[in-house]
């Protein structure tokens, strides 16, 4: 029995064992292995920008590039970017010899944060003590990324001062309560600071939604005295 196990591994037998093993061997570790020296992999939620010794690469362009062939002969392949701009890989896979051209990961996802609280006062007069929350991701663009990186150091800090004096201006614009309702205040929030956002900051504002607001008590008190009819009468409170 034993000498009939033995005799199918000799010969021309182990050697064919020994060709399937190493094939397998080869497309299971060697492949793999190759592929990594030639590729690059962007999960989803992230971006990678291009490096060297650990600092993002600024590409600077003059003049705007457009195809020359194709079905997109004409049109604008990348604008022009006198300011520079960073080299970026969206969620994919690319060819980009990472083992010459080093790059860097980015997070990307949506980020979430409240505004402190703060009196905001309306065109009619009406205080309010305002809570506000926004949400914000960087914008995957090779302008966008390099003031992200490179330009803003708190981009938290600096997205909600934008944001809290545009949202300061929206309600300073409204007139007597109540306040419009989360999704008209977020648009005018939005095309009030999008814009400036994105270029001062790199991110792109998503939702702002007011998670609280209320007349302070000051003005009520003064609205309550102001709105006294003639023959009423003010009864001073017994101690």
């Amino acid at each position: 029995m034993f000498a009939s196990i033995l005799s199918g591994f000799g010969g021309a037998s182990l050697n064919q064992i020994l060709k399937v093993g190493g094939g397998v061997l080869t497309v299971l570790l060697i492949v793999p292995a190759l592929l990594k020296l030639f590729i690059v992999t962007v999960d989803e939620g992230w971006a990678a920008i291009r490096t060297r010794n650990g600092r993002p690469i600024i590409r600077k362009r003059e003049h705007a590039v457009r195809y020359t062939r194709g079905p997109k002969a004409g049109q604008l392949k990348h604008p022009a970017s006198p300011e520079g701009e960073l080299v970026v890989l969206r969620p994919g896979t690319h060819g980009a010899f990472p083992l010459l051209l080093w790059y860097r990961m980015v997070d990307v996802r949506t980020r979430a944060a409240d505004l402190p609280a703060r009196h905001l006062t309306t065109g009619t007069g009406h205080t309010y003590l305002v809570q506000a929350s926004i949400e914000w991701r960087p914008e995957v663009t090779g302008k966008a990324l390099r003031v992200f990186e490179l330009e803003v150091l708190n981009v938290h800090e600096r997205v909600s001062n934008v944001v809290g004096a545009a949202l300061r201006d929206v309600i300073r614009d409204l007139g007597a309560p109540p306040l419009p309702s989360n999704a008209d205040m977020s648009d005018l929030v939005l095309a009030e600071c999008r814009q400036q956002v994105l270029e001062a900051c790199g991110v792109e504002l998503i939702r702002v939604t007011l998670t609280g607001d209320a007349l302070t008590e000051g003005y009520m008190l003064a609205e309550a005295i102001r709105t006294r009819e003639p023959g009423d009468v003010v009864v001073p409170l017994s101690r």
